[in-house]
């Protein structure tokens, strides 16, 4: 799995990409759906797939939260963020902290699993840090059903940073898991030039009775629940999927 840019030399840049207060809304769902699935009240958390930590950011009030993340830049930008919270270095297909936790959360960065057997080496990851009546979220950004083609762009100013990007997807080739969205990101520090740079991002894409049926042979009783989001367009029809450890 090759590293995007973005996660390496750009890390500094990530919150001039996608600030912190923007992930508000959907931690808040992810911590009321951990809730209804856990056994008992929701006190630990690992979460796999970190990154800049801005998910974590609005989980940690109230929670033991423990954050993996493979990319140095981005765990750094994370532990500046999120000082009290336990990080670490880790791949979510492999990582064995030698514990276990009330929940395990795995959002968008499952994305850069693109075959079947690293989506279930990181469900596997997630069943054994998880304790007997406790729940792993995982959050997709698309399931094959909900998956589109297209365009996007955003950005943010961020003190004397700017960036603005442009992100073209691709839909994926015939018999493959996987899809490429190619980023062009326009970056400007205080009154110098902007300047351009090109990132390439591969991300899988599974049909929604594989997740079910991985979370499943993992261990889990699967099932998925509507993610819905004021920011999704109307119509638009995405998931998530819980796995409670029995």
């Amino acid at each position: 799995m090759t590293t995007p840019r973005l996660y390496d030399e750009f890390a500094d840049w990530w919150p001039a990409m996608s600030a912190p207060a923007d992930y508000a809304e959907e931690a808040a769902l992810f911590r009321r759906t951990l809730e209804a699935a856990v056994d008992a009240p929701l006190g630990t958390l690992l979460e796999l797939g970190s990154g800049g930590g801005h998910t974590a950011s609005h989980l940690k009030d109230g929670l033991d939260l423990t954050l993996v993340e493979p990319s140095a830049g981005m765990r750094a930008r994370s532990e500046a963020l999120n000082p009290e919270c336990a990080h670490a270095d880790g791949d979510m297909r492999t990582v064995r902290l030698g514990r276990t936790f009330d929940a395990v959360l795995v959002h968008d960065a499952v994305a850069y699993l693109t075959t079947g057997a690293e989506l279930s080496a990181a469900m596997e990851t997630a069943f054994v840090h998880c304790r007997p009546g406790g729940a792993a979220l995982f959050v997709p950004d698309d399931t094959l059903e909900s998956f589109a083609p297209g365009t996007s762009s955003g950005g943010e100013d961020l003190g004397e940073r700017s960036m603005r990007y442009l992100a073209w997807t691709f839909p994926p080739a015939p018999g493959t898991t996987s899809f490429r969205t190619v980023y062009a990101y326009l970056m400007k520090e205080g009154d110098g030039p902007v300047r351009c740079e090109r990132d390439e991002h591969e991300l899988g894409l599974f049909p929604r009775a594989e997740w079910l049926e991985r979370l499943g042979a993992a261990g889990f009783d699967a099932r998925a629940v509507p993610f819905e989001h004021s920011t999704f367009e109307e119509g638009t029809a995405r998931e998530m999927f819980v796995g409670v450890r029995g």
